[in-house]
């Protein structure tokens, strides 16, 4: 069996890396000139860490990312609703990582190239189309630069994983339009600033509507550390008015984020100055698409976020691409058929992904947050007079058992 990848995001380099493991030829073509370091930070969980561990990536892990210590909710006002262990310090086996997403992509990319070999990433290659038969699929990639010449490969499996705007997603659904967005514009950003806290520690003030989040994404020097924030705020209508681009690259105006950022309060950090010291700040709409009734037609399947895009709550992004590789790969190394395999995989992890869509619509474990100031806008003397221990339990908690679900049997 040969499987081809569209991507080389997260949830493609995973899925190669995994292929790797289990002895299944496959080559990623991605449609950028080079794997650069591009975005800020993100969290990765410890049930895809835990994956990623077993390919023996954990060290260097540690070389670029902070394995995170402690997670606070906090109100806008910065006053703590809820706190709690995360990762190694919670009792996992391993750990939640804090990490920059470009230096985290890089670890995988430079894992394909030393393991699979430097010609395993095709990159300047975006897919086109494909077409299928009884033995396989053949897909079409064109020149990514300048739209010239391209190339045409045959494979048993194709994989899409080409992010939100997916052209295996836009092929089998070719009336889906746009993303959904809800007018939630968020502003990204990262500065060498004085070790908060422990150094290992991350806030979230706000809820759904408007809330700042902050952790560090690399290993302290001295007595500094890159800080990575978050404003995501409710700006427009989205009724009558078209989302930003969702451009790694799309810049923003201090003037334009910084009067935002002063609407919240972290206990120790100085938002405002974190934000002025930032040298570039990012622009993303807050943005995801309805649950599909299906990823697989035939030989083509979908991954990651060309199969659920999720607004970035609750550190599920990255996290469920990586548990779409495991079970796709793990399915395609014991099917007697590429196409029970995918379907395999599809039955797995489709209605737990579509879950978390829906439950990230509105809020994830942050609607802790949500129910607090919704219960006492003016803020608070005592939380539990507000919300008692046992129902910030049960809105934190059972977010993190939906996401992270059985333990899938390991091959390798």
């Amino acid at each position: 069996m040969r499987v081809v990848i569209a991507g080389a995001g997260i949830g493609g380099l995973t899925t190669a890396l995994m292929c790797h493991a289990r002895g299944i030829p496959c080559t990623i073509y991605e449609a950028a000139r080079e794997v650069r370091e591009v975005g800020v930070g993100i969290n990765v969980l410890p049930h895809a860490i835990r994956e990623l561990a077993a390919l023996g990536l954990l060290d260097e892990l540690d070389t670029v990312g902070v394995r995170t210590r402690e997670l606070t909710y906090l109100t806008r006002a910065g006053q703590e609703v809820w706190s709690e262990l995360r990762g190694t310090h919670a009792g996992h086996d391993v750990p939640q990582f804090s990490i920059h997403r470009g230096r985290f992509q890089k670890v995988l990319y430079d894992a394909v190239r030393d393991r699979l070999g430097p010609d395993a990433v095709k990159v300047g290659r975006r897919l086109s189309g494909f077409i299928q038969d009884e033995a396989g699929v053949t897909a079409h990639f064109t020149d990514a630069v300048d739209g010239g010449a391209g190339q045409t490969v045959r494979a048993e499996v194709l994989i899409c994983a080409d992010g939100i705007h997916s052209v295996g997603r836009r092929t089998f659904y070719r009336d889906e339009g746009p993303p959904s967005w809800q007018g939630v514009v968020m502003w990204r950003g990262a500065a060498e600033w004085p070790v908060w806290k422990d150094g290992e520690s991350m806030a979230i003030a706000g809820g759904l509507g408007g809330k700042f989040v902050l952790y560090p994404i690399a290993p302290r020097m001295g007595r500094t550390q890159l800080m990575n924030w978050v404003v995501n705020v409710r700006i427009k209508d989205p009724a009558v008015s078209t989302p930003p681009p969702d451009s790694w690259s799309r810049q923003a105006s201090l003037a334009t984020v910084l009067p935002h950022a002063r609407r919240f309060a972290v206990p120790g950090m100085d938002i405002e100055g974190l934000v002025r010291a930032s040298p570039a700040i990012f622009e993303y709409p807050m943005a995801d698409r309805d649950p599909l009734p299906r990823w697989t037609f035939g030989r083509v399947t979908l991954l990651g976020d060309a199969a659920h895009p999720m607004y970035p709550v609750g550190s599920n992004g990255a996290s469920q691409a990586i548990l779409d590789a495991r079970c796709l790969t793990d399915a395609l190394a014991r099917a007697e058929h590429p196409r029970a395999a995918l379907w395999a995989y599809e039955k797995e992890r489709l209605p737990k992904t579509a879950e978390v869509v829906r439950t990230n619509r509105i809020g994830g474990p942050e609607r802790v947050i949500d129910e607090a100031e919704k219960r006492a806008p003016a803020g608070f003397t005592d939380i539990e007079t507000v919300l008692s221990f046992e129902e910030r339990k049960a809105i934190t908690g059972g977010y993190a058992t939906m996401t992270a679900g059985p333990q899938i049997r390991r091959v390798v």
